[in-house]
């Protein structure tokens, strides 16, 4: 279940300050390589991967049937046989469902019952270039169709420009829309030229009242990365510290392999903490990486890995 909402706060470009790209550059690449788990301890941080992934779909050709299938993969994203290998009294499940607006209602009917909430991208996604009044109207007809989950993007000219109280408008009147709905504010960080310019945007989107911080739409030229993850776990570290206010990250874009899953948890748990490796405050946004680790639970059950098409496609 998600963290209870984030509470805006007033705008404060006091909080800003550069970042050191090769320090953080460093600090990242340390993460990885003082950090190993094997065994056990790695198919227990692969499950927990898979109760925080948000399962997705969002190519141009999506139909009915393949988000059906996607959500099925959801209910059931491991085989049986890996389930009883590992000791499981219960089928685990991803931590949501991620569809464009126009199937979240095909994704909710496939999912009833289950407790596994849809999330939808919206504001002109990928681009966010539309009038705000459209991308406003985007939001409210997606929690119409039942969307309990909404994956704002914001207009990336505002970080590039500096136009902070713009940026800060847009996405405080992006959460308003959402109501009852958790609003992910996508960062599109690829495109946002410096560390310092991630750093600026993580702190004003979560000052609006974004309930995560998101760092790419998947559709960029550099989508999620590590040193880009870390400045935005510093941010919501600052954030906390600033408000008392918990504020979910979530990386997307580019991640494919079990290996992309511990990485980004081993960065979590080293920044952020143990409540973070939760999917109330993290999520991944893949889809290939699902069947990565099944393959990789299924070498640790049987000790052989399975043909690709012996998993089902997610």
């Amino acid at each position: 279940m998600i963290h209870p909402h984030n509470s805006a706060t007033p705008l404060d470009i006091a909080v800003f300050h550069s970042v050191n790209r090769p320090a953080t550059e460093r600090r990242a690449a340390s993460l990885i390589a003082r950090r190993s788990v094997k065994g056990a301890y790695q198919a227990a941080w692969l499950l927990n991967a898979i109760a925080c992934m948000d399962l997705t779909t969002l190519a141009g050709d999506d139909t009915p049937d393949r988000v059906r299938r996607l959500c099925a993969k959801a209910r059931r994203p491991l085989a049986d046989h890996i389930v009883a290998g590992l000791g499981l009294a219960d089928m685990p499940r991803t931590g949501a469902v991620c569809v464009y607006p126009t199937i979240v209602a095909t994704a909710v009917a496939a999912l009833d019952g289950t407790g596994i909430p849809v999330a939808s991208v919206a504001t002109g996604f990928p681009a966010g270039l539309m009038p705000l009044d459209l991308r406003l109207a985007e939001i409210r007809y997606a929690v119409g169709q039942g969307a309990q989950e909404i994956d704002i993007v914001i207009t990336r000219a505002h970080v590039l420009g500096g136009h902070w109280s713009a940026l800060y408008d847009e996405i405080a009147a992006m959460k308003d829309a959402c109501g009852p709905a958790h609003m992910k504010a996508i960062l599109a960080t690829g495109d946002l030229a410096t560390l310092s310019n991630v750093y600026a945007a993580s702190r004003i989107a979560m000052q609006a009242g974004a309930d995560f911080i998101k760092t790419s739409t998947g559709k960029e030229g550099v989508n999620a990365t590590l040193p880009v993850g870390l400045t935005m776990c510093r941010a919501i570290r600052d954030h906390h510290a600033a408000t008392g206010h918990i504020v979910g990250f979530k990386p997307a874009g580019g991640m494919k392999t079990a290996k992309d899953a511990l990485n980004w948890q081993m960065l979590m748990r080293e920044e952020l903490g143990r409540d973070w490796l939760r999917p109330g405050l993290f999520r991944l946004g893949a889809s290939s990486m699902l069947a990565d680790i099944e393959r990789q639970l299924e070498h640790h059950v049987t000790g052989r890995y399975a043909a690709s098409h012996r998993h089902a496609l997610a």
